[in-house]
């Protein structure tokens, strides 16, 4: 397992955490998400070996956030 700390924007309101959760614990090899709406932060476990950094950072954008780069 691998753990990133991702920057994102646009996270209002609780709503907005559990949508980037839920978007991200549904994905294949992700084993927890946790997003921190006073930092603007998302921790996510994953294993590589299933999922990449790239698709982790597609499935919050899917989700209408932006990733910091």
């Amino acid at each position: 397992m691998e753990q990133i700390k991702l920057q994102v924007e646009g996270m209002t309101c609780g709503g907005c955490v559990k949508s980037i959760q839920n978007a991200l614990t549904a994905r294949d090899g992700v084993s927890e998400a946790s997003a921190d709406l006073d930092n603007a932060t998302v921790t996510v476990d994953f294993d590589p070996a299933i999922i990449q950094e790239i698709a982790i950072r597609t499935a919050i954008e899917d989700a209408g956030f932006d990733v910091a780069a």
